[in-house]
């Protein structure tokens, strides 16, 4: 049986703070040609690059072409608290879509994104007065989901384009807890986990509009609004607990929990959401320069799972559900497409954003009522290289983005992004004389 590909935005990280939901969500910032403007998309509409964070930016591709767009992103990040830090380097596909003309007022567009990614591994070790002996507790968890959406653009007049994507949200996302009791006598303490995984297949929906207004006869007014559409989901969940005991670094299993016999392994959690809204607006010269500002909405940060609580193995989730806003601003030179020298035409970008409710966690202590929001800021510059007479474009960025605090536990990454926008002519009929 054939299987999706799977795009991960960060497959060989420790990332403590993808353990809550269904994993840490890097978008809009896993694409070179956005966080080079500091997540700035949402008024944007290029003919050779696809921008899918507003499905009314499809209808900017030109007539006869065919895009074909990817992205490469290498990656250092740096956890640390006011103890130690740690650091690690990943490289991985960012992104790869197309977008091509069905008739002049209908463009479509396809492609694969990494929506959120699951990769922890923590350990606390603690003395058990009721066992007598110490007990590391291991929480571990890998997986994540993509996105692989279907879009279209239309164009409604010569300002005003509208459109929609429909997102196919899939992954596997596997958790577990170990209790290892640091003894040899397993006469009273045996060893435990409980694991689980949650497959995640579900579809959601974006719709967006775009309108330009000229202002005079050199500048140009970009306005963008999306939305994703709420929806309640459902997941799938399989459950494990079970006891072992190890010889000589094997594991053997002494006694299954959970399920009992008679019992199911699977069972449904919910999956929620929310209405979350964008609006973008910008400023563009003769195609030379364009400022653009954005601001986001969401009730919650990513989708709100919500596990079973008929079954519930691992516990009440230190996440806590809390509005989620973010700004963003980006500016670029987009080099001058006359200029008789190739320097010229190369385009500079440069961008920033703050993202305020990345994260809210339960108090630390029983004794407190104050939760912990942690926020993420970040930003990046990139730099465009024409190709091909300036129809395709090459692309080089760099990225940085902080999230969290070193009270608690403070997470930088340093991107660097390759992408390259392929724009061809693959559908104009040859005339010969």
């Amino acid at each position: 049986m054939g299987c999706l590909p799977v795009a991960q935005a960060q497959n060989g990280f420790n990332v403590p703070f993808s353990q809550y939901g269904i994993g840490l969500s890097d978008m809009p910032y896993n694409m070179p040609s956005a966080f080079s403007l500091g997540g700035a998309v949402y008024s944007r509409a290029e003919r050779n690059v696809i921008n899918p964070f507003n499905p009314a930016s499809y209808a900017a591709v030109e007539n006869e072409s065919f895009v074909f767009d990817i992205g490469l992103n290498i990656q250092s990040c740096v956890l640390r608290n006011d103890a130690k830090s740690l650091t690690d380097a990943d490289g991985n596909l960012a992104y790869l879509t197309v977008a091509f003309p069905i008739t002049r007022w209908w463009k479509t567009s396809a492609g694969l994104l990494p929506y959120s990614t699951v990769n922890y591994e923590s350990v606390q070790t603690k003395y058990d007065v009721n066992t007598l002996c110490d007990v590391k507790t291991i929480y571990a968890g890998n997986g994540g989901v993509s996105q692989l959406y279907w879009g279209n653009g239309f164009n409604i007049g010569k300002r005003l384009s509208v459109g929609f994507n429909i997102n196919y949200l899939y992954g596997t996302i596997t958790r577990a807890i170990t209790y290892d009791f640091q003894n040899n006598d397993s006469t009273y303490c045996i060893n435990s986990r409980r694991q689980k995984n949650t497959l995640v297949s579900n579809l959601l929906v974006d719709v967006g509009l775009q309108y330009f207004q000229p202002l005079g006869s050199q500048y140009t007014l970009h306005f963008g609004a999306t939305a994703r559409l709420p929806r309640n989901m459902k997941v799938k969940d399989q459950s494990l607990a079970y006891t072992f005991l190890t010889y000589a670094s094997t594991e053997y299993l002494f006694d299954t929990v959970f399920p009992q016999p008679g019992e199911s392994d699977t069972y449904k959690s919910e999956l929620l959401q929310p209405l979350a809204i964008g609006a973008g607006i910008g400023l563009e010269r003769n195609e030379l320069w364009e400022v653009d500002i954005d601001g986001y909405y969401s009730p919650i940060s990513g989708l709100q799972y919500n596990e079973d609580p008929s079954y519930n193995l691992f516990g009440a989730s230190s996440l806590r559900y809390s509005p989620n806003w973010r700004v963003a601003l980006g500016a670029e030179w987009k080099g001058d497409p006359t200029s008789g020298s190739y320097w010229g035409r190369i385009g500079v970008s440069a961008g920033a954003y703050y993202n305020h409710g990345r994260l809210t966690l339960a108090p630390v202590s029983s004794s407190s009522e104050e939760t912990t929001m942690i926020n993420e800021i970040g930003g990046g510059v990139g730099f465009r290289f024409p190709m091909r007479k300036g129809r395709s474009v090459l692309m080089l960025a760099l990225g940085y983005s902080s999230i969290g605090t070193v009270d608690l536990l403070r997470r930088d990454v340093f991107t660097v992004g390759i992408s390259i926008g392929s724009c061809e002519r693959w559908f104009v009929k040859r005339k010969y004389n």
